[in-house]
């Protein structure tokens, strides 16, 4: 009997060659094999009379081969066994292509199950390489529900399904189960056994609906407990003291009035900064929410307590930005702040290095350059880090360590739908700032096709005429790279706008494989007006801040996630100016279509975010991997929410009950959190 964890080569069938194949679908061992679920599942419990068949639908046929099957060779390479087959209403004509055995195994006048897509060939029913078995044959791929893997080349289905099988038989008594006997009594939970048998080969569809829940709700159940293990062994840290001073006198200084979401979340901060517990709060808001000065008044809390803040961006151009508007708010309070980023010279480094090891500066706005052997503060109480996706957990933990006792502040973005948000940031307090400052504007949005081009490019010149700027995205850097033929490059259409659309204008470019001097002097001559119009990729995706832009122009729109294209719509609209967005997309895809139209009919962040967690799923919602959640087997969190609930309730309870998984009923369950958090290492958050 194998084990577990043994190799996939162990099965009979599987050599080195299907083994480095499945390697690539993530199966590498027994239990890689078995818990790769169906990603959905052909109903072939019910037969058609030929009479009755549909186009292009899946079909079972209950047919006798009515003529010898004839191989013919078209050319080199290419062979072909065609045959009619027939029942009482009719017949069908069925080609075979280079599978010349058929010839042997579909006798004349026996009786047959087939299956397959009829096509519509002038006035005649024709099949192409159905599947088939005899009729009174045991049946492995008709009449029964058969599921349909994920597959990559070199696997097909039959031969997964019959390698699932006998992993399935080699295991049966070595199933993953981590479920506490009593949560899955409670929960009403079939046996793992059951589960695991109807996921992959359903007796029927009540069959499959209850293996689904058991595996689903398992998945999560660990999830909720690994989280929550994570969260409790976070809130056990101390954290410096910071006394709130009386924040008024911090009001008072800003050149505007706060929304009273922004003034909620800032109490929240200050109340955990007092606690003498290391807060670690996640501060989520849409764009242009004012998620930044609720970090300056920590920053100021700080300050006002002898302490020093750290903030780290993702980018240089996003650095410099966070800089500058940081020295705005808070430099006419008496706080000095410095940068920190890896294009600054020696001398500049060196400088900044010196104001904080002495204590002279109370903040630090830079990149991953924190994170260096030399960056030393005198003492750290505070870290801050922009776009939390976009930092590995053991970025934030390095810099954290500069410090002793450190509190940590996350600003996000991007709106994550609040439940998902509290599985994604498992050990973060979660604030939301669900109002935005008066005076912005709703942008005005357009999803167009190639035939308004030209008025668009019309538009674009009455923008400028105006005054105001553009903003055109690309999906692609260059002609270079790999890509259809369809999609715009940035560079190449800078070019094309520069000299064949708007040659009496300022077309500048930017993109990510740009040395950051380069492309923080072409953003700042954008700032400065001295570009009107500037082709970039989603390198300004997030964050920065031009308030003369009133049009931003995204290229094959269906090509970017909703809350992607959310986060560009944002860079317009930030003056007093109105703004519009257009998207440019060609695409027959319905779903494309409806997704571009949720952009046309809201500007709630929070709604897109739902649509695209529903349409894109959590892993490519946050772009590969970047999430910082375990892969998802089976679970669905966007549309499983009712047994995430459950699953979190039942995992409070237990963790109540027993917070350190120590009795011996919840000893599979403490095995597999250690396994979960071994293989998430660094980026489980």
């Amino acid at each position: 009997m194998a084990e577990l964890m043994s190799d996939i080569r162990f099965l009979k069938g599987i050599g080195q060659a299907r083994a480095n194949a499945l390697a690539k679908l993530g199966i590498k061992s027994l239990r890689d094999l078995i818990c790769f679920f169906p990603r959905t599942y052909e109903d072939r419990t019910k037969t058609v009379p030929i009479a009755a068949l549909q186009p292009n639908v899946p079909s079972c046929i209950h047919a006798v081969v009515a003529t010898e099957p004839i191989l013919s060779r078209v050319r080199r390479g290419m062979e072909l066994v065609k045959l009619r087959i027939v029942d009482d209403s009719g017949s069908v004509d069925v080609t075979y292509f280079n599978q010349n055995y058929v010839r042997e195994q579909l006798k004349k006048g026996q009786s047959y199950v087939f299956f397959g897509r009829v096509i519509l060939d002038g006035l005649r029913f024709t099949m192409i390489n159905p599947l088939f078995e005899p009729e009174d044959a045991p049946s492995a791929f008709t009449g029964r529900i058969v599921p349909i893997y994920r597959l990559t080349a070199g696997i097909s289905q039959k031969m997964l399904y019959s390698a699932v099988r006998r992993g399935l038989d080699e295991c049966a008594d070595k199933l993953p189960d981590a479920l506490p006997e009593a949560v899955a009594q409670r929960a009403e939970l079939c046996k793992t056994a059951y589960a695991y048998e109807n996921i992959h080969f359903p007796a029927d569809f009540g069959a499959l609906e209850l293996s689904r829940r058991r595996l689903i709700f398992e998945e999560l159940f660990v999830l909720s407990c690994a989280l929550s293990k994570l969260k409790n062994s976070h809130e056990k840290r101390s954290g410096i003291v910071v006394s709130t001073p009386r924040l008024e006198r911090f009001y008072s200084a800003l050149p505007f009035v706060l929304t009273n979401a922004q003034q909620r979340v800032i109490l929240d901060c200050a109340r955990d900064l007092s606690s003498g517990i290391a807060m670690n709060r996640l501060i989520q808001g849409d764009v242009g929410s004012g998620k930044t000065v609720v970090a300056a008044a920590c920053i100021w809390c700080a300050h006002e307590g002898g302490l020093q803040s750290a903030f780290m961006a993702p980018t240089e151009i996003l650095a410099q930005q966070h800089f500058q508007t940081f020295s705005e708010l808070l430099c006419p309070l008496g706080i000095k702040v410095v940068k920190l980023t890896g294009s600054m010279t020696a001398k500049q480094k060196k400088e900044a290095l010196c104001a904080l090891k002495e204590g002279e500066a109370s903040l630090v706005v830079g990149t991953h350059a924190l994170l260096g052997e030399s960056v030393e503060f005198e003492r750290l109480a505070l870290v801050i880090t922009d776009e939390q996706h976009r930092f590995g957990v053991n970025q934030r933990a390095a810099l954290i360590a500069k410090g002793e006792n450190t509190h940590t502040l996350v600003m996000s973005a991007t709106p994550i739908p609040r439940t998902l948000a509290l599985i994604i940031y498992g050990d973060l307090d979660v604030s939301i700032i669900d109002e935005l400052p008066p005076g912005r504007q709703k942008v005005d949005t357009f999803a167009v096709g190639e035939d308004m081009r030209e008025r668009i490019y019309g538009f674009m010149r009455k923008q400028v005429s105006e005054g105001r700027q553009v903003f055109v995205v690309c999906p692609a850097i260059d002609e270079n790279e790999e890509r259809p033929q369809e999609l715009k490059s940035a560079k190449e259409y800078s070019l094309v706008l520069q000299k064949e659309v708007f040659p009496d204008l300022k077309v500048g470019c930017i993109h990510g494989k740009m040395k950051s001097a380069e492309k923080e002097n072409t953003m700042q001559a954008f700032v400065d007006g001295e570009i009107q119009i500037l082709v970039s990729t989603t390198v300004i995706e997030v964050g920065v801040d031009v308030t003369n832009a009133s049009l931003m122009v995204v290229e094959n729109a269906e090509r970017f996630g909703l809350s992607q294209l959310h986060q560009l719509r944002g860079r317009v609209g930030r003056g007093t100016h109105k703004s519009y967005c257009v998207l440019f997309s060609d695409s027959d895809s319905e779903i494309s279509k409806s997704r571009l139209k949720v952009m046309e009919q809201t500007n709630d962040g929070f709604k897109i975010s739902e649509e695209d967690l529903k349409l894109r799923g959590p892993g490519d919602f946050f772009g590969s991997r970047q999430h910082g959640l375990p892969e998802m087997h089976i679970a669905d969190l966007c549309t499983d929410l009712r047994v995430l609930s459950d699953a979190q309730q039942a995992a409070k309870e237990l963790l109540k009950a027993d917070p350190e998984l120590i009795k011996p009923e919840n000893e599979k369950l403490s095995r597999r959190i250690k396994e979960l958090f071994e293989i998430n290492e660094g980026s489980l958050n």
